[in-house]
Protein backbone atom coordinates (compact mmCIF):
# COMPACT_ATOMS: atom_id res chain seq x y z
CA UNK A 1 0.00 0.00 0.00
CA UNK A 2 1.30 3.37 -1.09
CA UNK A 3 2.25 5.68 1.37
CA UNK A 4 -0.05 8.81 1.65
CA UNK A 5 1.18 12.35 0.59
CA UNK A 6 0.70 13.85 4.45
CA UNK A 7 3.41 14.13 6.50
CA UNK A 8 2.29 11.50 9.26
CA UNK A 9 4.71 10.36 10.71
CA UNK A 10 4.18 7.02 11.86
CA UNK A 11 4.81 5.58 14.75
CA UNK A 12 9.02 6.09 15.47
CA UNK A 13 8.29 7.90 18.22
CA UNK A 14 6.41 9.67 20.94
CA UNK A 15 5.08 13.22 21.21
CA UNK A 16 6.21 14.64 24.11
CA UNK A 17 3.95 15.63 27.18
CA UNK A 18 1.05 18.12 26.32
CA UNK A 19 1.79 21.53 28.47
CA UNK A 20 -0.70 23.93 29.27
CA UNK A 21 -0.33 26.30 26.48
CA UNK A 22 -0.37 23.02 23.91
CA UNK A 23 -3.82 21.74 25.41
CA UNK A 24 -4.95 25.35 25.12
CA UNK A 25 -4.25 25.24 21.33
CA UNK A 26 -5.59 21.78 21.11
CA UNK A 27 -8.66 22.97 22.19
CA UNK A 28 -8.48 26.10 19.74
CA UNK A 29 -8.24 23.32 17.05
CA UNK A 30 -11.12 21.27 17.88
CA UNK A 31 -13.14 24.39 17.83
CA UNK A 32 -11.77 25.38 14.16
CA UNK A 33 -12.20 21.53 12.98
CA UNK A 34 -16.20 21.34 14.86
CA UNK A 35 -16.62 24.78 12.86
CA UNK A 36 -14.76 24.21 9.57
CA UNK A 37 -15.59 20.57 9.17
CA UNK A 38 -19.11 20.38 10.41
CA UNK A 39 -20.73 21.25 7.78
CA UNK A 40 -19.14 18.39 5.78
CA UNK A 41 -20.36 16.20 8.60
CA UNK A 42 -24.05 16.87 8.62
CA UNK A 43 -24.09 16.49 4.75
CA UNK A 44 -23.15 13.36 5.56
CA UNK A 45 -25.64 12.33 8.26
CA UNK A 46 -28.11 15.15 8.80
CA UNK A 47 -29.37 16.99 12.39
CA UNK A 48 -30.97 14.11 13.66
CA UNK A 49 -29.18 11.65 16.38
CA UNK A 50 -27.33 8.87 14.48
CA UNK A 51 -27.46 5.44 16.30
CA UNK A 52 -27.93 2.90 13.87
CA UNK A 53 -25.52 0.32 14.22
CA UNK A 54 -24.75 -3.59 15.27
CA UNK A 55 -23.89 -4.56 19.10
CA UNK A 56 -21.41 -7.27 19.67
CA UNK A 57 -21.10 -8.47 22.97
CA UNK A 58 -17.86 -9.89 24.74
CA UNK A 59 -19.35 -13.29 25.53
CA UNK A 60 -19.87 -14.23 22.00
CA UNK A 61 -16.35 -13.33 21.23
CA UNK A 62 -15.11 -15.92 23.63
CA UNK A 63 -17.20 -19.04 21.95
CA UNK A 64 -16.70 -17.83 18.53
CA UNK A 65 -13.55 -15.64 17.86
CA UNK A 66 -14.27 -15.41 14.28
CA UNK A 67 -17.29 -13.64 15.01
CA UNK A 68 -15.68 -10.14 14.57
CA UNK A 69 -16.03 -11.00 11.21
CA UNK A 70 -19.84 -9.25 11.35
CA UNK A 71 -18.02 -6.01 11.51
CA UNK A 72 -17.25 -6.50 7.45
CA UNK A 73 -20.81 -7.35 6.67
CA UNK A 74 -21.45 -3.04 5.69
CA UNK A 75 -24.19 -1.40 4.13
CA UNK A 76 -21.45 0.39 1.78
CA UNK A 77 -19.44 -2.19 0.25
CA UNK A 78 -15.27 -1.55 1.68
CA UNK A 79 -13.30 0.24 -1.33
CA UNK A 80 -9.45 -1.03 -1.39
CA UNK A 81 -7.48 1.47 0.31
CA UNK A 82 -10.20 3.21 1.61
CA UNK A 83 -8.85 3.14 5.29
CA UNK A 84 -5.49 3.56 5.50
CA UNK A 85 -4.82 4.27 9.71
CA UNK A 86 -6.85 3.92 13.11
CA UNK A 87 -7.01 6.02 16.04
CA UNK A 88 -7.44 5.17 19.35
CA UNK A 89 -9.59 7.59 21.98
CA UNK A 90 -10.70 7.40 25.22
CA UNK A 91 -14.68 9.03 25.56
CA UNK A 92 -13.20 10.95 28.83
CA UNK A 93 -15.53 9.64 31.13
CA UNK A 94 -15.93 6.59 33.46
CA UNK A 95 -20.17 5.87 32.38
CA UNK A 96 -21.25 6.34 28.59
CA UNK A 97 -22.63 4.22 25.76
CA UNK A 98 -22.92 5.27 22.12
CA UNK A 99 -26.39 7.43 23.31
CA UNK A 100 -24.41 9.88 25.53
CA UNK A 101 -21.66 9.83 23.51
CA UNK A 102 -23.86 10.90 20.79
CA UNK A 103 -25.53 13.28 22.41
CA UNK A 104 -22.06 15.15 23.05
CA UNK A 105 -21.10 15.10 19.85
CA UNK A 106 -24.29 16.56 18.62
CA UNK A 107 -23.94 19.12 21.37
CA UNK A 108 -20.21 20.15 19.15
CA UNK A 109 -22.56 20.04 16.06
CA UNK A 110 -21.53 16.49 14.87
CA UNK A 111 -24.01 14.44 12.40
CA UNK A 112 -24.12 11.90 15.38
CA UNK A 113 -21.55 9.81 17.05
CA UNK A 114 -18.10 10.80 15.71
CA UNK A 115 -16.40 7.19 15.90
CA UNK A 116 -16.56 4.03 13.51
CA UNK A 117 -16.29 1.96 16.42
CA UNK A 118 -17.21 2.20 20.40
CA UNK A 119 -16.28 -0.29 23.34
CA UNK A 120 -18.35 -0.61 26.70
CA UNK A 121 -16.56 -0.88 30.34
CA UNK A 122 -19.35 -2.23 32.15
CA UNK A 123 -20.34 1.34 33.03
CA UNK A 124 -23.20 2.53 31.18
CA UNK A 125 -22.45 -0.42 28.75
CA UNK A 126 -21.25 -4.31 28.54
CA UNK A 127 -18.05 -4.37 29.40
CA UNK A 128 -16.20 -5.27 26.17
CA UNK A 129 -18.97 -5.01 23.68
CA UNK A 130 -18.54 -3.34 20.80
CA UNK A 131 -20.68 -0.92 18.88
CA UNK A 132 -20.17 -1.21 15.31
CA UNK A 133 -21.78 2.60 14.40
CA UNK A 134 -23.17 4.17 11.34
CA UNK A 135 -20.29 5.84 9.88
CA UNK A 136 -18.49 1.96 9.76
CA UNK A 137 -21.95 0.71 8.46
CA UNK A 138 -22.01 3.22 5.31
CA UNK A 139 -18.27 3.98 5.55
CA UNK A 140 -18.40 7.10 6.40
CA UNK A 141 -15.70 9.29 7.60
CA UNK A 142 -15.16 9.80 11.28
CA UNK A 143 -15.27 13.23 13.60
CA UNK A 144 -12.86 12.03 15.99
CA UNK A 145 -9.14 13.06 15.40
CA UNK A 146 -8.01 16.68 15.68
CA UNK A 147 -4.49 18.15 15.50
CA UNK A 148 -2.94 19.29 12.40
CA UNK A 149 -3.61 15.92 10.25
CA UNK A 150 -6.83 16.07 11.67
CA UNK A 151 -8.80 16.28 8.35
CA UNK A 152 -6.56 13.57 6.82
CA UNK A 153 -7.07 11.19 9.73
CA UNK A 154 -11.10 12.14 9.62
CA UNK A 155 -11.07 11.23 6.17
CA UNK A 156 -9.16 8.15 5.91
CA UNK A 157 -8.52 6.38 9.86
CA UNK A 158 -11.16 4.24 11.94
CA UNK A 159 -11.69 6.12 14.85
CA UNK A 160 -12.08 3.78 17.72
CA UNK A 161 -13.37 5.13 21.46
CA UNK A 162 -12.77 2.94 24.67
CA UNK A 163 -15.82 4.19 27.01
CA UNK A 164 -13.67 5.59 29.81
CA UNK A 165 -10.83 7.92 31.39
CA UNK A 166 -7.52 6.97 30.40
CA UNK A 167 -6.65 10.27 32.37
CA UNK A 168 -8.19 9.21 35.89
CA UNK A 169 -8.05 5.32 35.75
CA UNK A 170 -7.53 1.69 34.11
CA UNK A 171 -9.61 0.31 31.26
CA UNK A 172 -10.75 -3.18 31.84
CA UNK A 173 -9.02 -6.23 30.78
CA UNK A 174 -12.01 -7.15 28.61
CA UNK A 175 -12.04 -3.91 26.93
CA UNK A 176 -8.62 -4.12 26.25
CA UNK A 177 -8.54 -7.49 24.90
CA UNK A 178 -11.60 -6.44 22.49
CA UNK A 179 -9.45 -3.70 20.87
CA UNK A 180 -6.72 -6.03 19.91
CA UNK A 181 -9.40 -8.63 18.22
CA UNK A 182 -10.81 -5.40 16.37
CA UNK A 183 -7.78 -3.74 15.51
CA UNK A 184 -6.19 -6.78 14.91
CA UNK A 185 -8.80 -7.97 12.28
CA UNK A 186 -9.51 -4.48 10.96
CA UNK A 187 -5.54 -4.15 10.13
CA UNK A 188 -5.17 -7.57 8.77
CA UNK A 189 -8.16 -7.62 6.56
CA UNK A 190 -7.46 -3.59 5.13
CA UNK A 191 -3.52 -3.86 5.38
CA UNK A 192 -2.99 -1.89 7.56
CA UNK A 193 0.27 -1.50 9.27
CA UNK A 194 1.16 -1.70 12.82
CA UNK A 195 3.02 1.68 12.44
CA UNK A 196 -0.34 3.13 11.81
CA UNK A 197 -2.04 2.12 14.34
CA UNK A 198 -2.03 5.59 15.96
CA UNK A 199 -2.96 6.56 20.12
CA UNK A 200 -4.99 9.50 19.28
CA UNK A 201 -1.84 11.20 21.68
CA UNK A 202 0.60 10.70 18.86
CA UNK A 203 -1.03 12.62 16.11
CA UNK A 204 -2.47 15.50 17.97
CA UNK A 205 -1.72 17.68 21.22
CA UNK A 206 -3.99 16.01 23.42
CA UNK A 207 -4.10 13.20 26.70
CA UNK A 208 -6.25 10.91 24.70
CA UNK A 209 -6.60 7.74 25.87
CA UNK A 210 -4.40 9.00 29.12
CA UNK A 211 -1.88 7.64 30.66
CA UNK A 212 -3.52 4.78 32.06
CA UNK A 213 -3.77 3.30 28.37
CA UNK A 214 -1.75 0.24 28.86
CA UNK A 215 -0.22 0.81 25.45
CA UNK A 216 2.65 -2.39 25.96
CA UNK A 217 -0.20 -4.65 26.89
CA UNK A 218 -2.02 -3.51 23.65
CA UNK A 219 0.81 -3.48 21.33
CA UNK A 220 1.96 -7.03 22.90
CA UNK A 221 -1.82 -8.16 22.49
CA UNK A 222 -2.13 -6.73 19.05
CA UNK A 223 1.27 -8.24 17.54
CA UNK A 224 -0.78 -11.99 18.36
CA UNK A 225 -3.86 -10.88 17.12
CA UNK A 226 -3.04 -9.95 13.33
Amino acid sequence: MSQPRTGLRTRKGRAPAPTQRTRNVWAALLVSMTTVGGLLWLLQGGPGARLDGIALPAAVAASAPTSIDAIFRTRTPQATGRWQAIVIHHSGSMFGNPATIEAQHRAMDLAGLGYHFVIGNGSGMEDGLIHVGYRWIDQLPGAHAAGSQGDWLNRNAIGICLVGDGKRGAFSDQQVRRLSQLVGELSRRLGIPADRVYLHSEVAPTEDPGRFFPEAAFREQLARAR
